[in-house]
């Protein structure tokens, strides 16, 4: 995730929250952005957490350049791109408000689950539109916590929602980013910018429990939790009974989760 520095990334970059970000592939996050890669195409990545999504761009285009908001964000995709053995990434800790990059110099510039966080998302489309080349591709992702829906009710979960939206409120992000993006790109004067929506949706055995237990973990150990009790916002008793309840809901038969997307393409004129 890249902001200023007065944005504070609610999830930090623990490990349950890397977990989570590992499982994100072109396929099951970037869909309606794969028919714009071309194999020559150079690619920006802004706020590219752990790689994966990256190191699956790089598969299909020429370059990709991936940016963090610090050095310590960034080692996570220096990492998992030497793992993989990519070798056509290269890598700049970045302010998307302010990108340090000369106009027009990518073919695409991407963002997935970064404008959700971002101080000014406006300001910082217009950013990642100054980069693009004309012809170019500009491509957002965000989810939509306020729609997300779930069965078996929960009231503990219910909670969850409000607790985790209020703090990236409190860190000056939108939750509900994904209903709004193509407000944002109207602001930032991306006029002729086409809207869709995907979702993720975890049902099966394997993907509920591996779901449950991410969030089970990131609302008791990750910097999330360590910011609602420092706020006062909940106790940890409160906590460890929501991350029950998540356990719970993954146990359950019947149980399954679903998240909105709102996405954004626009093709720079």
């Amino acid at each position: 995730m890249s902001g200023d520095a007065s944005t504070v990334y609610t999830h930090g970059h623990s490990e349950p929250v890397l977990r989570s970000h590992s499982w994100r592939t072109v396929e099951n996050s970037a869909a309606y952005l794969a028919p714009h890669l071309t194999p020559g195409a150079r690619l920006l990545d802004v706020g590219a957490g752990p790689g994966t999504i990256s190191i699956d761009f790089a598969r299909r285009v020429k370059h990709v350049t991936v940016t963090e908001i610090s050095d310590d964000a960034l080692s996570h995709s220096r990492q998992a791109a030497s793992t993989a053995g990519v070798t056509n990434m290269s890598f700049a800790v970045e302010d998307v408000h302010d990108l340090s990059f000369p106009d027009d110099s990518f073919d695409v510039v991407h963002a997935h689950q970064v404008l959700q966080h971002v101080a000014d998302p406006a300001v910082s489309l217009r950013e990642m539109a100054r980069v693009t080349r004309p012809g170019g591709v500009v491509a957002v992702r965000d989810a939509d916590y306020g729609a997300m829906t779930w069965w078996p009710e929960s009231a503990d979960m219910q909670r969850w929602r409000e607790l985790y939206s209020a703090a990236a409120r409190a860190n000056r992000g939108e939750p509900d980013a994904g209903r709004r993006l193509f407000a944002w790109a109207h602001a930032a004067g991306l006029v002729d910018a086409t809207a869709s929506s995907s979702t993720w949706t975890y049902a099966a055995s394997d993907e509920r429990l591996w779901w449950a237990e991410l969030w089970a973990d990131r609302v008791t150990h990750t910097f999330l939790a360590e910011q609602l009790v420092a706020d006062g916002s909940a106790a940890r008793p409160e906590l460890e009974d929501i991350a029950t309840a998540w356990r719970r809901w993954g146990e359950h038969p019947d149980g399954w989760f679903c998240v909105p997307h709102g996405e954004i393409l626009w093709r720079k004129p």
